[in-house]
């Protein structure tokens, strides 16, 4: 593999990580609460609002229900009015965050589900605030589950990353495209195939280690 490869492929992968960092960020900042949200307003919630929890479902699972690469064209004039550009890897965020943040919001709900209703009733019994319930028995609780799928979300995201690049998007996907695909250079396909799954092993073991240690306080 030339020089010239070897650099692009340290440029493709840093601009990969760019992406997932801030639309990973950006998930989870919006993503976590929305979760929370969805359990805690639904029927027999301790926050019970059907005004506020049905929309709200409804929002997050008709953007999940888009494709991904039909939601990057979709959101094309909304990329341009954030990014300034509907094509590079800092245009490339604004789908992938919108993309992720429903899912982050789907998986966040399914780990606080996780939490015993036996603590949450002996936590009323004390009387403890909803709030107080949250931040002190659902948080806690589901914390470890909740780093778990916040690791899931991320591995996604790489896949949904690479796919920006059919249509310009930067990273390995765009690397891979123009240079392995498009003009038949096999190594670097591989190349970016071996970055990719060393990549995702990275973030698993991270994600892992995070759980464990959050499931032993």
């Amino acid at each position: 593999m030339s020089p010239v490869i070897s650099n692009l492929l340290l440029k493709s992968t840093a601009e990969t990580f760019y992406m997932l960092g801030v639309s990973a960020l950006i998930a989870a900042v919006v993503g976590i609460p929305l979760g929370i949200l969805l359990v805690v307003t639904e029927k027999n919630g301790i926050l019970a609002c059907r005004l506020l929890n049905k929309p709200l479902a409804f929002v997050i699972n008709m953007i999940r229900s888009i494709p991904f690469i039909i939601l990057m064209v979709a959101i094309i004039p909304l990329t341009r009015l954030i990014a300034g550009t509907s094509i590079g890897t800092t245009a490339a965020i604004v789908p992938l965050t919108i993309a992720a943040i429903p899912y982050t919001a789907r998986m966040v709900e399914t780990s606080i589900r996780e939490v015993p209703f036996g603590l949450i009733e002996a936590a009323e019994s004390m009387g403890a605030s909803p709030f107080q319930i949250i931040k002190k028995v659902l948080i806690p609780e589901a914390l470890p589950s909740v780093i778990e799928n916040i690791t899931v979300v991320i591995v996604t995201l790489i896949g949904s990353s690479a796919m920006a690049g059919t249509i310009g998007g930067g990273g390995l996907g765009d690397l891979a495209i123009r240079y392995g695909y498009q003009r038949f250079q096999a190594d670097v396909m591989v190349a970016t195939i071996l970055v990719l799954i060393v990549v995702v092993q990275l973030i698993q073991f991270i994600g892992s280690n995070l759980a464990k240690k959050a499931n032993k306080k």
